[in-house]
């Protein structure tokens, strides 16, 4: 089968397709996947470049969201059967190798893929949309009324992230430039900061939130905590072994958490049920072909990307 694979650590350029890739064959507990799509997550540009060898040496097969259709399925295997399309990011942090023509995955780790969109905006929502949905929903309970703030609201798990919350009942206010504040006004944001012209902490210091949801890392969980209410709580997505903060939200009277995403498939049959009824979307900014997938790594590593890259399989 075709994949991209990589033998070394470094740039976008070690990302090489072969199209002798042996083929992933099912089993127990698990079904084989012609994959329709996949996406572009920050994550995987560090493994790639090896500031965080997450799958140890290369060589490996990068990429964990997939969105296609089951070829193959154990005999123990019964939530699918042949010809289902599926969607997931099966064994996150472990290596799933979605960038490829087939992954196996285990079958309770994948749900139906939403009716309505295409494999490309489906493979975009399974690592942003459960790191949202963990966070906002499990993590900090966000309840109607109140007011989350959400850091890089206009990047891949930003956006997704403002319509959860906005599906919880909150008050949604987003840090992104203001390129970004159409998109964002028109996903549900109530109050957007543009970060290039406006201090958020100046911003909110007379209106503070009682969330927030932290992306971008440089320093904005500790400032962050100069705009939360007493008993709030910051969930970050990027400190999450920081040993400062929480000792530093401890003395502002906040709670503070980490999110670290993994395989649910409950979280994504919730997600597939907001797509299916138009409360949540993914938005695309830009789809590649797989063997163009060092060029949405350059993409995405020059920052500013609005929503998801995808990858056509």
């Amino acid at each position: 089968m075709r994949a991209i694979t990589q033998k070394t650590f470094g740039g976008p350029e070690v990302l090489e397709l072969v199209d002798d890739a042996p083929k992933p064959a099912p089993g127990p507990t698990q079904v084989l996947i012609r994959v329709k799509a996949t996406s572009v997550n920050p994550v995987e540009l560090f493994v790639r470049s090896g500031a965080f060898p997450l799958l140890g040496e290369p060589p490996f097969v990068l990429g964990w969201d997939v969105s296609g259709v089951v070829e193959q399925v154990d005999p123990g295997v019964h939530r699918f059967k042949v010809g289902d399309e599926v969607y997931g990011m099966p064994y996150f942090p472990a290596a799933a190798g979605a960038n490829a023509e087939y992954v196996v995955a285990p079958a309770r780790q994948l749900a139906r893929k939403p009716a309505g969109i295409s494999h490309e905006e489906a493979a975009a929502l399974p690592l942003v949309g459960l790191t949202a949905w963990h966070a906002l929903v499990e993590i900090a309970r966000v309840r109607p009324g109140q007011r989350v703030l959400i850091h890089g609201a206009g990047g891949g798990l930003g956006h997704v992230a403002v319509q959860v919350a906005k599906h919880l009942g909150a008050e949604v206010v987003g840090t992104a430039s203001a390129a970004k504040h159409d998109f964002l006004r028109g996903l549900g944001a109530d109050q957007l900061v543009d970060y290039r012209t406006q201090d958020y902490t100046e911003v909110l210091r007379d209106a503070p939130v009682d969330v927030v949801l932290e992306t971008l890392g440089d320093g904005n969980a500790e400032r962050s905590f100069g705009v939360l209410r007493q008993g709030g709580v910051l969930v970050t997505a990027v400190e999450r072994l920081s040993t400062t903060l929480p000792e530093l939200a401890k003395r502002s009277g906040v709670r503070f958490a980490a999110v670290g995403v993994e395989p649910d498939s409950a979280g994504l049959e919730a997600l597939g049920e907001l797509v299916e009824a138009g409360r949540l979307r993914v938005h695309l900014q830009q789809v590649f072909p797989l063997d163009r997938l060092a060029e949405a790594h350059e993409v995405l590593a020059a920052g500013g990307v609005q929503g998801k890259l995808a990858i056509t399989v």
